[in-house]
């Protein structure tokens, strides 16, 4: 008999999804110009872009212990409340330093939502379906990733930053309305008796995932901070507004299409696959002229990053057990922040002292480390079922 998967609760929490990630990614391309409209120098303009996911990191661990001792609800309640805080500052906001401390805020907030949602979404799932079901739970971030900075953008564009950070307070507020509606508050599960759980800050079984998701992340982020730049430097003619709502769109379609597979290929079936298409991918970036190789490069990349952060997850939640879901998503996302965060900074080193047409090329290294991570930790990957 089939197992269910879209119940009224998973659905609520799928919509709840959208407006976490949204509501930062909102904010993102906006902030650093809205700080130096409030005096900052650049190196300022610099800590305030990143501090929300530098806070993020390294809360994340005890947050992942937390949504493993605490109801789901409770943590992403906390979290959309302090997101909700941090939108505010920004709108109130005369000073640096008020931008500053909203982003620290921010950061908790992120890290609360995003580690115990996407708990609370596993444990909601059947255990036959946690890896298409994940998949569809990507779907919605990469929805808010490809939406969301526009509308910030467009806001800004027609009304200024306030109108924008509203924009921003109103999708955090959303979150805390709608899990209101969940019935399965995401009570954590029991140890057995006589079992006391320990502060952990890491899931072990996890570090191999984690290093993997950070080598895959490290040329897609590259690309996101610095494709404008390359392109500019290159003088190409590409519409360049068109790569990621392009590379969001595929990967919706990849996710829907191969969702039955996430839950019987083993992980190395997509791990070769998905190395493959972001090798091709870094390659045809490197080599691109126009639209249509563009188009190319934003297909192989959903192949190959944005499908391996679907798998990752997965498996990282099968890896731990029911008991540790949220130290697993943790771990997870420890990797995925590492990611977000070396490869605007290789980038940078690469862009400011390499030939511009070695950038990709040496991020193309990132593909062959993914697979060596993989080779030397296989063993630990005999999770999913060859059916």
């Amino acid at each position: 008999m089939k197992s269910k998967m879209y119940s009224n609760d998973i659905i609520l929490i799928l919509i709840a999804s959208f407006f976490y990630f949204s509501s930062p990614m909102l904010v993102t391309p906006l902030i650093t110009g809205f700080t130096e409209s409030l005096g900052a120098g650049g190196a300022l303009m610099g800590i305030v872009g990143g501090l929300m996911n530098i806070c993020s990191l390294f809360c994340r661990p005890f947050v992942g212990n937390l949504a493993d001792k605490i109801s789901k609800y409770k943590v992403s309640f906390i979290g959309a409340a302090l997101m909700t805080v941090a939108s505010i500052g920004y709108i109130a906001a005369f000073d640096p330093v008020v931008v500053v401390l909203s982003r620290i805020v921010n950061g908790v907030g992120y890290a609360c939502c995003s580690v115990c949602m996407s708990t609370w979404m596993s444990n909601l799932l059947p255990e036959d379906k946690i890896g298409s079901g994940m998949g569809i739970y990507g779907t919605m971030n990469a929805l808010g990733m490809a939406v969301a900075p526009a509308i910030g953008v467009s806001l800004y564009q027609k009304l200024g930053y306030r109108p924008a950070f509203v924009a921003a307070a109103l999708f955090s507020a959303a979150i805390a309305v709608i899990i209101q509606f969940v019935q399965d508050k995401g009570e954590p599960s029991a140890a057995p008796a006589g079992v006391h759980k320990k502060l952990e800050l890491i899931d072990v079984k996890v570090i191999p995932i984690a290093v993997i998701i950070m080598l895959f992340s490290i040329p897609y982020c590259a690309t996101q901070s610095f494709l404008v730049t390359y392109i500019d430097a290159r003088n190409l003619p590409v519409t360049v507004s068109l790569f990621f709502p392009l590379y969001a769109a595929i990967l919706l379609l990849l996710r829907l299409t191969l969702r039955n597979l996430f839950d019987k290929k083993p992980f190395s079936f997509f791990i070769v696959l998905s190395s493959v298409s972001a090798f091709l991918s870094i390659s045809v970036l490197a080599v691109m002229r126009h639209n249509f190789s563009m188009f190319f490069a934003a297909v192989f990349m959903a192949g190959g990053y944005g499908i391996m952060c679907s798998v990752c997850q997965s498996t990282a939640i099968l890896l731990a057990g029911k008991e540790k879901r949220g130290l697993a998503n943790s771990t997870y996302y420890i990797g995925l922040d590492l990611g977000m965060a070396f490869g605007p900074i290789i980038g940078g080193l690469l862009y400011e002292h390499l030939n511009i047409r070695l950038f990709y090329p040496v991020l193309a290294l990132t593909v062959p480390l993914a697979l060596a991570a993989y080779w030397l930790s296989r063993r630990k990957f005999r999770l999913r079922k060859t059916s």
